[in-house]
């Protein structure tokens, strides 16, 4: 049996850790690390050694940040008083990169999942409440995943947050832009029913606007 070089063997252990990264990818990874030129596999151990050194927890919204606060809590630009509230500083970013939301975030660290021993008490939900008990949020929008434990988080906050005297919304589901109807599952076409917006305001809502504008 041909043994490989005690090393690259280790390399290859520690690649395969990276999610979505199984035996093939790894040995394919570690080869090309090996002909890469010297430079770059320096930078590359260098830039992984300092995101665990620079990168640290916004303490004002959970989000990763090299400086305190974050670039989102600091910009004056953005409206603190609505702040969006994500599993994760991913999904942070994914909102971020749709370019329609310009308000804060919040990273809850987590969802509540009790099969993995995960409760409220674990998330970064103290620290949301006493945003918006300092009378400057007006609504939160919660960003959670549509998953049984997303779904349960979502529910779990809003009850916590709506004494709290601001208003809790929830991201719409539905089927996706440019998806056919035929092909989505019943619990989405469900969702998207059930979260129907008017195209059009009704002949009381129109009515409604043009009597406040009178005023």
């Amino acid at each position: 049996m041909t043994r490989r070089p005690q090393s690259l063997t280790t390399l290859i252990a520690y690649l395969k850790k990276l999610p979505g990264i199984g035996e093939r990818t790894a040995e394919r990874l570690a080869f090309w690390l090996l002909k890469a030129p010297e430079d770059d596999v320096v930078g590359l151990a260098g830039a992984i050694a300092h995101i665990k050194e620079a990168i640290r927890f916004c303490p004002e919204c959970g989000g990763l940040t090299e400086e305190v606060p974050c670039a989102f809590c600091s910009d004056p630009k953005r409206d603190a008083s609505v702040v969006c509230v994500v599993e994760a500083p991913d999904d942070l970013y994914a909102i971020e990169r749709t370019g329609v939301f310009n308000g804060h975030y919040h990273v809850l660290q987590g969802v509540i999942a009790p099969l993995d021993g995960i409760g409220p008490e674990d998330l970064h939900i103290g620290p949301l409440e006493e945003r918006c008990r300092s009378g400057r949020v007006r609504e939160v929008i919660l960003a959670t995943s549509p998953t049984t434990e997303g779904e349960a988080t979502a529910l779990y906050l809003a009850r916590r947050l709506e004494p709290l005297g601001v208003g809790v919304t929830r991201i719409a589901r539905g089927v996706p832009m440019g998806g056919d109807i035929q092909y989505a599952d019943k619990m989405t076409l469900g969702k998207a029913i059930e979260g129907r917006t008017a195209l059009r305001k009704t002949k009381e809502d129109r009515e409604g606007a043009r009597d406040v504008g009178e005023r």
